[in-house]
């Protein structure tokens, strides 16, 4: 409900001009005209009612991930599958954010992308890294690393980090030498 509010104030609300993101966030919440902010609010509560049939909606039901395709710019489909995704738009200071598009005409928010790479390194007499990727490696919907990553990233699971020559040598699919 919070993201679609403030998404529906910064589209629709009154704003003082020169305000930065922060500013004016505080401006919405804190010294907003008080009738527009009910008026704002009881318009987004209308719009979830038509859509869903309900305002009090699980966030994973309408902030989900779908990777169709290898294009850039996806065309999203409520009607196609999806994974619900529990982050939100750094926008909002989500640290683990999740970029999502408005430009569809869908009902459900769908986004492809988050922090392009998140690791957590150990350093010590021995690196120890894990890390988490939005998605997978690859553009290519043929490749197995198309999407391969985005289960972890929805349930915010990191992965090791193959680090040392002999652990990627232990773990390698196959191997190529330039040239031969």
């Amino acid at each position: 409900l919070a993201h679609y509010y403030g998404t529906h104030y910064l589209r629709h609300g009154k704003r003082p001009s020169q305000l930065n993101a922060m500013d004016l966030m505080h401006y919405f919440g804190n010294k907003s005209n008080t009738k527009e902010r009910l008026t704002l609010f009881n318009e987004v509560i209308s719009k979830l009612e038509e859509d869903f049939g309900t305002w009090n909606l699980p966030w994973g039901d309408v902030n989900r991930y779908q990777r169709l395709n290898g294009d850039i710019y996806q065309k999203f489909d409520d009607n196609k599958p999806s994974i619900p995704i529990g982050f939100a738009s750094g926008r909002w200071g989500a640290l683990a954010a999740y970029g999502v598009s408005y430009s569809n005409n869908t009902k459900k928010i769908y986004g492809t992308r988050g922090n392009s790479f998140v690791a957590v390194v150990e350093f010590g007499d021995k690196v120890n890294a894990k890390s988490i990727l939005a998605g997978g490696q690859s553009g290519n919907p043929e490749s197995p690393h198309f999407d391969d990553q985005i289960e972890l990233y929805a349930n915010a699971e990191f992965k090791d980090v193959l680090f040392y020559k002999e652990d990627v040598i232990k773990h390698n699919i196959r191997t190529y030498h330039p040239g031969n």
